[in-house]
């Protein structure tokens, strides 16, 4: 229950990079370094709702624990793969589906800031988040 609540991005750490490297073109990463994110966060039991708002979309995507899904990012890549808890740590393994390759990520509570980590071929980036 430490992810419920309603967060908005405060800072970003080599997100630039991350999105480059992910293939977005440099207009697109350039407004999603303005995204206003606000992500709305609910827990209940091993089914979480997580509702996207950003400058971009607006969208709600609902998971269990375990259980495989289909996301689409905000640039439109399609990626299917599952959530886990590992403590305090929410953690999802991704497969992009045009290319196979992994995209990994990590939400956990640091210091009362939702920390979202990614990894894609290497390259690491974090959003950061306060509560809003």
């Amino acid at each position: 229950m430490a992810f419920d609540g309603n967060w908005k991005v405060d800072r970003s750490e080599n997100y630039d990079k991350f999105m480059e490297k992910m293939g977005v073109n440099i207009v697109k990463r350039k407004l999603a370094a303005h995204d206003n994110l606000k992500l709305t966060i609910t827990q209940e039991g091993n089914r979480f709702t997580v509702k996207e708002s950003s400058t971009f979309r607006n969208i709600e995507i609902v998971f269990e624990l375990g259980v495989t899904f289909n996301y689409n990012l905000a640039d439109g890549t399609e990626l299917s793969g599952t959530w886990t808890l590992d403590g305090n740590k929410l953690i999802g393994k991704f497969k992009r589906i045009d290319n196979e390759k992994e995209l990994n990520t990590v939400r956990e509570i640091i210091g009362g800031e939702l920390v979202q980590t990614y990894v894609y071929e290497g390259v690491e980036a974090k959003r950061i988040f306060k509560k809003d």
